[in-house]
């Protein structure tokens, strides 16, 4: 199984190049990795301090993996943290990050790849956050000596370890000296393919992200006077169908107001989404904000406000704050490959919703028990239940009220995992 999995990652390399003249995204994914072993050799070869390796496939891991680097750069600063991404939306938003002494891609997982990156790097620790996992990397870093840990990570039936045909896969697992599983099935799951000794239930460490978000969370005072006085959904990180699902209901609700943060900002996404809400009254955040600094942001709608019951943010990074401003909350991508970060809002002790594409998602199953979250798969069901959270002010504070307590409940995971790993 070995000799086909690295013939596999050779295999692919021109379906990748093939791809990457029709994807933009994949076009990245391949020229971030020219020349990229030598670049990363040559940035180590003067290294003499403890590296600790961090590796994340995108943006969601990556903030998995964000309250531990904080922590060794609180508790540790005499280690170094490099940062390696698989995806190039993760590598491309968090590519400054200013807690990391390096950021890279991670260059194909090829043997030779990963002798020679082991070799020069020398870290003493590699972190995996959830699932992406690379056999390469993790077998010639255990036999330098590196410690393994597998962080926030969720283990279930259909998964390859747990198939008969599936052992290449186990004995990856086997390679770490610490698991943390994000919760009790995971560990019974491992437990039926033998491996239990190094496992521990930890919780997820986006619980502990998203409070330390919260108590330092922006202010927009802008944003505030837009929607001051009205019934604020917040919507993060949509798509197309989610934007014509919301445009659709708000037909029904001539008071409420909507706050739109696309996942994705690039012009013509960006002029999709004003066309989606045109009937409504549309600003984008960017005209605002200039003109908003020279008025006095009064008790009543500053002038860029009246007649517009859509702000459309064209800009990165304020997302997780907009939130506290929020009423309702809408959460994205349930009708493509998967709803976005739910906990960034729940946090703040709102009822949510979202399409039906949830299911992978642990977090949004519990938050649909607690009855603080509501799938959707139509207009009318959005309707429904956006119309029931109007109309009772009572419903609505139980359901966000259900939010914030579930996400304190599931708070600590970061020290659980620090006091194994640093002990």
């Amino acid at each position: 199984m070995n000799i086909l999995y690295n013939i596999g990652i050779w295999a692919i390399q021109p379906g990748i190049w093939i791809a990457s003249l029709f994807s933009r995204k994949v076009k990245s994914y391949y020229a971030g990795r020219k020349g990229l072993v030598k670049k990363i050799e040559d940035t180590f070869k003067d290294v003499r301090e403890d590296v600790v390796w961090f590796h994340c496939s995108s943006v969601g891991e990556f903030e998995q993996a964000r309250p531990l680097i904080e922590w060794y750069k609180g508790s540790r600063p005499e280690i170094k943290i490099l940062l390696t991404f698989f995806s190039p939306s993760g590598y491309e938003l968090r590519k400054n990050y200013s807690l990391a002494d390096w950021v890279f891609y991670l260059p194909t997982d090829t043997a030779s790849n990963a002798r020679r990156l082991v070799s020069a790097i020398k870290p003493k620790k590699l972190i995996f956050t959830k699932y992406d996992l690379w056999n390469n990397y993790i077998s010639k870093a255990r036999k330098s000596g590196c410690k393994l840990y597998l962080v926030s990570a969720i283990f279930r039936r259909y998964q390859p370890f747990f198939k008969w045909w599936g052992g290449f896969f186990r004995r990856m697992l086997k390679n770490f000296s610490a698991i943390f599983v994000q919760d009790e099935e995971s560990r019974k799951n491992l437990e039926s393919i033998g491996i239990k000794d190094n496992v521990t239930v930890a919780g997820d460490t986006r619980f502990d992200r998203v409070e330390k978000i919260a108590s330092q969370s922006k202010e927009f005072p802008v944003i505030e006077a837009f929607a001051k006085d009205s019934f604020t959904i917040v919507a993060g990180s949509s798509w197309l169908p989610d934007d014509e699902l919301i445009a659709e209901v708000m037909k029904n609700f001539s008071k409420v107001k909507l706050i739109v943060a696309p996942h994705e900002i690039h012009k013509e996404r960006i002029d999709k989404v004003l066309e989606v809400y045109q009937p409504y009254g549309t600003i984008r955040y960017s005209e605002i904000e200039e003109d908003a600094l020279r008025e006095t942001v009064s008790e009543s709608a500053p002038s860029f406000a009246q007649g517009k019951r859509v702000l459309v943010i064209d800009c990165i990074g304020i997302l997780s704050s907009l939130y506290r401003y929020a009423d309702f909350a809408y959460i994205g991508g349930g009708f493509g490959v998967g709803i976005h970060n739910t906990l960034e809002a729940a946090v703040y002790g709102v009822p949510l919703a979202f399409g039906p594409n949830y299911k992978k998602f642990k977090e949004a199953i519990d938050l649909i028990e607690c009855n603080g979250a509501t799938s959707v798969s139509s207009a009318s069901e959005l309707y429904q239940v956006l119309d029931n959270c109007v109309k009772d002010k009572e419903l609505r504070d139980f359901r966000g009220r259900s939010c914030r307590q579930y996400v304190e409940k599931n708070l600590g995971a970061t020290e659980k995992i620090v006091s194994v790993i640093e002990k």
